[in-house]
């Protein structure tokens, strides 16, 4: 492409890099002929979705010559009773990611900054500089939010933060108290995003639920998304919870039928299906408690985590590893983009998988050192 196309471009987006996805199976097929491979690389759900959304996606397949519902009435009819809020407190999504999209869309522009931590989710940053928006990175603390940092760098021009409750890709995690006090000093004309893609894993105490916070403070957003617990990664399916002001807007500036059919469908049957998410939530305890274990058994330190994935310090370039790794039919995350560089991020699978990975990863060290 002539250079001169770059420079008609936003500023912030010519500074953007593509987000990296996790290495398709499909891919890593290709480029080394391995027929058996592990993917421990985009906290995806084990265990898959569940018979009940399995059943319905199927039951909409006759059907997709139609237009899905553009306004996802059964899908939030669904949501409003499980999370005993109003139906114009929802915002749909084509994944949570969607949402925060969204909420650039309708309240950054250039003169404007969103915030958000050190170590924080990249969507984040493409979101904010895909607008024009000026980002303004918070230090962490231990690989974490230090929310009195972020507060201390609040301005006039601050207009949304974003915060990661479990954070991704570190595990970290924010409790009640911290939060709220945090809240109470935000000022009203600045909305805060809690990014709470994680929220059905987490068993810490003093855990906050961001939606029983809402009433409490208008100026927050909730993101979640049926990726992770509920199985749904590649259907893409999404919300944020807020007041109906809020939802308004967004739902102004939401694509049309941004939800397909399948869907809605599927996440409407899997949220009833408490069962296989249960099933999901254990499976990721001891799943985690492995992953620990293993890790403490090679001598590395890791984030505790509160989602489902472990965050782990090889001691080396973690690039590097991620390569070896992938020779031997493994695939994780490298995280150097977050500046992580020396750590790994490993999403929590199956008592085999996490074996697999283990294992290798033993292997890897050993032709390291010698």
């Amino acid at each position: 492409m002539d250079a001169k196309f770059l420079s008609l471009a936003l500023p912030g987006v010519q500074a953007l890099s593509p987000y990296e996805p996790g290495k398709p199976i499909e891919e890593l097929q290709r480029e080394l002929g391995l027929s058996e491979i592990v993917k421990l690389a985009s906290n995806e759900s084990p265990l898959g979705c569940g018979p009940a959304a399995l059943k319905a996606a199927g039951a909409t397949l006759n059907e997709l010559a139609r237009y899905p519902d553009g306004s996802g009435f059964g899908l939030k009819q669904a949501l409003s009773l499980k999370l005993n809020v109003d139906t114009d407190c929802l915002t749909l999504g084509n994944g949570s990611n969607d949402v925060l999209e969204l909420v650039a869309r309708a309240f950054l522009s250039p003169e404007h900054e969103a915030l958000f931590s050190e170590h924080a989710f990249a969507v984040y940053p493409l979101v904010t500089q895909a607008i024009g928006a000026r980002a303004v990175v918070s230090p962490a603390r231990d690989w974490g939010h230090d929310l009195e940092a972020m507060a201390a760098r609040i301005s006039l021009r601050t207009r949304v933060i974003f915060i990661a409750n479990p954070n991704n890709p570190t595990g970290t995690w924010i409790d009640c108290e911290t939060l709220e006090h945090f809240l109470d000093g935000v000022p009203a004309t600045t909305l805060v995003v809690l990014d709470e893609a994680y929220f059905e894993y987490v068993a810490e105490p003093n855990y906050p639920d961001g939606v029983g916070l809402l009433p409490r403070y208008p100026n927050l957003i909730v993101t979640r998304t049926f990726s992770k617990a509920y199985g749904l990664a590649g259907l893409r399916v999404g919300y944020g919870v807020s007041s109906p002001e809020v939802a308004d807007l967004l739902n102004r500036v939401r694509q049309p039928f941004n939800v397909n059919s399948v869907a809605l469908a599927a996440a409407t049957a899997a949220l009833a299906d408490s069962e296989h998410l249960a099933a999901s939530v254990a499976a990721n305890q001891v799943g985690m408690a492995q992953l620990v274990a293993g890790c403490q058994t090679l001598g590395l330190s890791y984030i505790p985590s509160a989602g489902n994935f472990l965050t782990v310090d090889v001691g080396h370039s973690g690039r590097t590893i991620y390569q070896a790794l992938l020779e031997k039919g493994v695939i994780v995350r490298p995280i150097e983009a977050y500046g992580m560089p020396q750590h790994l991020r490993i999403s929590v699978g199956l008592k085999t998988e996490n074996m697999r990975f283990l294992q290798a990863l033993e292997v890897v060290l050993k032709e390291r050192v010698c």
